[in-house]
């Protein structure tokens, strides 16, 4: 009976893994559906993304990254 219960439980965490992809897949439609409307009306998508990921980010993480590719850039020229 044990072997049973666990099965029972593994198919109802696989179920429930299934339908949050599923979700997860229909909000990154969304998603993409606001970038296409943003770039319809004018606005440059890669730079949103890179806005979005930057506000993800912690105030000190986005500072360090922000000095680093700074001291890259000016390695590099690109000031």
């Amino acid at each position: 009976m044990s072997d049973n219960v666990a099965a029972d439980q593994l198919r109802l965490f696989i179920e429930r893994i299934e339908r949050l992809e599923e979700e997860k897949k229909g909000i990154a439609d969304d998603v993409k559906d606001v970038y296409l409307e943003a770039k319809a009306n004018g606005y440059d998508t890669k730079t949103m993304r890179a806005i979005v990921r930057l506000r993800r980010m912690e105030k000190n993480a986005r500072q360090e990254a922000e000095a680093l590719l700074d001291t890259y850039k000016a390695a590099l020229g690109l000031d």
